[in-house]
């Protein structure tokens, strides 16, 4: 029988390692390690993903100097006490017959944090600012140049002893090596800059250090951004150059995108979904050209006939698929085994896995909470006792709480008085930019059809329905509809709310005003619908700036496409009312008036409120009722999936 993705699913060498298949969990940040060590809680993260077929997995980055130390957060791979916790997560890891490399890292001037708030004293090649997080950093001296060498050296020896099977010197995203390269960045006159060949000092004296530290067969790769978006940035010429000058020293490179320095440039560090799927093959591709060693590449690959394209056009070896592994831990073991419409696929949101570290809190996923958790919810338990479970809402709450209820052996059956399951998300997925949203429906219609739930559509449930089923159990996910606050108007100025903008469109008149008051991304979404329907616009945002609830990729690309678009955004606004054609704000730290004139239609995107009828109906009735979701708490489909699944596990 052929393997339905024959170039994905075949081994690789690396050095001395064969990697099983080519799907690749990339180096990412967790915020899962304690007191800067592997942990429990680390070692069942990627275990959860060996487990589901991954051929390699890449750790998050291990600092190899006390300077390095970028986040409160990080592991550090400084002294040999670390060793315990990496030889562990090897053995885990290879027991599943997944390889493992370890990321070796400095950042440079790119300092994030201090475990206790101070500001840090960054390093970098040359005296030259951050622009990202404000950084001025010191120039690095010869003798703790050296010292940092003989730091990755030191941690590669530590890893090689631990277990694992290679190490990566991450020189991308703008990284202390990528600094040294940049001629930009790097101002130096001494050895390690001025020309081409002296930039390139540092990493080579880091490779061979790495070398002579290790064994033979000991995997020693490059992460690498092909090009780092920004100005001031590396080049793709420039990284394609190092690459070619460091080959004798390196196992494979690794390529990716974008830097730290730099809004724009950050935002290809985990590129949302307004950016396209398998963006970076055509840059790795021109890498290969000029490498004989493997070229591995990452960049929005999602799904595994897209990983399949790349390794079979010849444009790379393996495909980086993180938040692909996130969503799904499963989906090698599914792509395998040809159950491909079986893959939750990730839809590139950014909310619980990069927006959750930008938060100094454990990763997740908003369609698997699982992810991250998986001390808690790592296997899901089999019910003692069948139930009869109602779940009254077809959203994304609803849906999540009947998926796990019929997991674990209950008899489910799931209401909806609409036509269609998916609630909130199906209006989501109508805004620019944020199309793949609607995955995250698509992804629960399938788990529910798997799962065996008895789905009732045009279903509206009251009191006495309830009473008739006498179920076990009920769960209310009824939702919530668009809050509208008082305002003071003549009725010169026609008012919408975003669910009636979406549903249509052509209703809204020439010259708008949309007020967003979560600063999420329905306000910025609908500015943007409405701008490409030929609209003029302004939105009015109740904070300091557009996307303050966002994860920071999302609301910096978001931002680009508000500049592009030509939509003026006032900040710090808040509605007070229209009349005579025109809209007044109140700016909320002045308090003082601002007028919009000549304006035809105010579109009020100003939360929700919960419709919690059903629940408060339920309250006294003697039956088990759960609120989840936006019926508790108008937030998030973060939070709707996750209570969905916290409820569920517990009936």
């Amino acid at each position: 029988m052929q393997p339905t993705f024959p170039q994905l699913f075949s081994p690789l060498r690396i050095g001395g390692v064969t990697l099983r298949n080519r799907i690749m969990s990339t180096g990412h940040d967790t915020v899962l390690p304690t007191e800067s060590k592997v942990n429990d809680a680390l070692i069942a993260y990627h275990q959860a993903r060996a487990r589901g077929g991954a051929g390699l997995i890449v750790l998050q980055v291990s600092g190899v100097h006390e300077t390095a130390r970028y986040t409160s957060h990080a592991l550090m791979a400084t002294d040999d006490d670390c060793m315990d916790g990496y030889r562990r997560l090897a053995t885990a890891l290879h027991a599943d017959g997944c390889a493992v490399f370890a990321q070796l890292f400095h950042p440079g001037r790119e300092i994030m944090e201090t475990a206790d708030g101070l500001l840090a004293v960054a390093y970098a090649p040359s005296a030259v600012p951050n622009e990202r997080f404000h950084v001025m950093p010191r120039a690095l001296h010869r003798a703790l140049i050296a010292d940092i060498v003989a730091g990755y050296a030191a941690a590669a020896r530590r890893m090689a002893e631990a277990g694992i099977d290679g190490v990566e010197v991450v020189a991308s995203h703008g990284y202390l090596p990528s600094q040294f390269l940049n001629p930009r960045v790097n101002l130096r006159q001494d050895d390690y800059g001025g020309d081409a060949a002296n930039r390139l000092r540092f990493l080579q004296e880091v490779l061979v250090a790495i070398r002579a530290a290790t064994p033979a067969g000991f995997v020693v790769g490059l992460r690498i951004s092909g090009g780092e978006m920004d100005a001031e940035g590396l080049t793709e010429d420039e990284a394609i150059a190092a690459s070619v000058a460091l080959e004798p020293l390196l196992d494979y490179v690794n390529v990716i995108a974008g830097n730290s320095a730099s809004l724009g440039g950050a935002v290809h560090i985990v590129p949302p979904m307004a950016i396209a799927s398998g963006y970076l093959a055509p840059v790795a591709a021109r890498f290969k050209a000029r490498l004989r060693i493997p070229v591995l590449v990452a960049g929005r690959i999602n799904q595994p006939q897209e990983a399949e394209q790349i390794i079979a056009s010849g444009q790379a070896d393996v495909c980086g698929m993180t938040r692909a592994l996130i969503c799904d831990p499963e989906m090698p073991q599914k792509a395998g085994q040809g159950r491909v419409d079986d893959i939750r696929a990730c839809i590139a949101c950014n909310q619980a896995c990069i927006g959750r570290f930008h938060r100094g809190l454990p990763i997740s996923c908003i369609q698997h909470p699982q992810s991250g958790r998986e001390l808690q919810f790592g296997q899901l338990p089999v019910a003692t006792q069948r139930k009869r479970v109602l779940v009254v809402g077809g959203g994304p709450a609803g849906m999540k709480a009947a998926v796990i209820a019929a997991q674990r052996g209950h008899e489910v059956e799931l209401h909806e008085a609409g036509g269609q399951l998916g609630g909130q998300a199906l209006l989501a997925q109508q805004l620019p930019g944020r199309a793949e949203f609607g995955g995250l429906v698509t992804n629960l219609l399938r788990e529910i059809a798997l799962a065996g739930v008895t789905v009732h559509k045009h279903s509206r449930v009251d009191a006495a329905l309830v009473a008739a089923r006498q179920p076990d159990a009920v769960i209310v996910a009824t939702g919530a509809t668009p809050r509208l606050p008082a305002l003071e108007g003549d009725g010169s100025v026609m008012l919408f709310d975003p669910w009636q903008v979406l549903r249509q469109p052509q209703q809204v008149g020439r010259s708008v005003v949309v007020v967003d008051w979560r600063s999420d991304w329905i306000g910025p979404g609908v500015a943007l619908l409405l701008a490409q329907q030929g609209c003029q616009v302004r939105l009015a945002v109740n904070g300091t700036h557009v996307g303050e609830q966002l994860p920071l990729y999302v609301r910096d690309e978001l931002v680009a496409r508000l500049h592009k678009a030509g939509i003026e955004v006032l900040n710090y606004m808040r509605p007070y009312g229209a009349d005579s054609g025109s809209v007044y704000l109140q700016h909320t730290a002045s308090e003082e008036a601002v007028i919009i004139d000549a304006v035809d239609s105010l579109v009020l995107c100003s939360g929700h409120t919960a419709d919690d009828a059903l629940w408060q109906q339920l309250a006294d009735s003697g039956v088990a009722v759960h609120a989840i979701g936006d019926c508790l708490a108008p937030r998030s489909a973060e939070e709707a999936i996750y209570e969905g699944l916290r409820v569920a596990w517990q009936l």
